[in-house]
């Protein structure tokens, strides 16, 4: 019996994944900033899924540069915590899934590490990368050791960007994240509602560029607020339903106004009619014989 496989993605929407499109947006204007800049430098992401960045991600990878991913994939989990994670969040991974989404956009995959996320280092030389997107484990003990090797991995110039480092139902990472903020050094660029936006470098031009670029794009929402006397921008897509909303609102009210329009030109007309002479005449003589009948029947 031959094995039915699904449909290979023809767009980035079609494969499945959580990668929300501000995101999609924020990768490419850092990742476009790197290159404008003349920043060159390796790739990284630990935890791909079935990978939906990482085909974003390897769109700005040049010659000479490498694009290392690491995952678990459906290799067994190193501890017990871990193993139930990915049970519960991931059981539908696997390699296999993973290369062929890419290879329905890449020619070549990027360098494969199937192994926990701790061993990324003994794979990537310190310094040489200038991007690592972090979305492997929610653990706290794992983020943190993630974010520990992305800063061997980074120079100072390079961008970090951590996964889930708000919701819910991940407090290890927003534990991890906020740690490395308050106590290692890390520089916050940016957030949106997924994912934080990071340097150990300065970050005033960054977030200058940042901030001239959103200026232009009106289906992006954006504030500057201060964490630990730093600034800090707030990223996010303008909510769709609003707009929806808005494009309902306006196309009712141009209903209105024609509606109205013709109304008026009704009334005009109507109005017309009635100060006619043949209008008058017509309604004199047809009033006559109404008022006879009228009298007629008083006797």
């Amino acid at each position: 019996m031959t094995e039915t496989r699904p449909p290979l993605p023809a767009s980035l929407d079609d494969v499945d994944g959580w990668f929300p499109k501000v995101d999609q947006r924020l990768f490419t204007w850092f990742l476009d900033r790197q290159e404008r800049l003349g920043q060159s430098g390796d790739l990284v992401e630990l935890g791909s899924y079935l990978g939906k960045s990482a085909i974003l991600m390897g769109r700005h990878l040049h010659g000479g540069e490498t694009f290392t991913v690491c995952d678990l994939f459906d290799s067994q989990a190193p501890d017990d915590s871990n193993q139930a994670e990915m049970d519960g969040s991931y059981a539908s991974l696997t390699r296999t899934a993973f290369e062929a989404n890419y290879r329905a956009f890449h020619d070549r995959l990027p360098e494969i590490v199937q192994a926990p996320t701790s061993a990324i280092l003994d794979h990537v030389r310190p310094e040489s990368c200038r991007f690592v997107h972090v979305d492997a484990s929610h653990l706290y003990e794992h983020v943190r050791g993630d974010i520990q090797a992305a800063h061997v991995m980074l120079p100072v110039e390079g961008v970090i960007v951590c996964d889930d480092y708000r919701s819910e139902h991940t407090p290890g990472v927003s534990a991890a994240v906020w740690e490395a903020v308050a106590v290692e050094g890390l520089h916050p660029v940016c957030v949106t509602p997924q994912k934080f936006y990071g340097t150990w470098g300065e970050v005033k031009q960054v977030q200058d560029d940042l901030l001239a670029w959103l200026g232009d794009q009106d289906d992006l929402w954006h504030e500057v607020q201060e964490v630990g006397g730093r600034a800090l921008l707030r990223v996010k897509s303008r909510s769709a339903p609003k707009a929806k909303k808005k494009d309902q609102v306006r196309e009712l009210k141009e209903r209105l106004a024609r509606v109205e329009d013709q109304r008026a030109r009704a009334q005009h007309e109507l109005d017309s009619v009635r100060h006619s002479l043949s209008f008058r005449v017509g309604r004199a003589a047809t009033a006559l014989p109404r008022a006879i009948r009228r009298g007629g029947r008083r006797h």
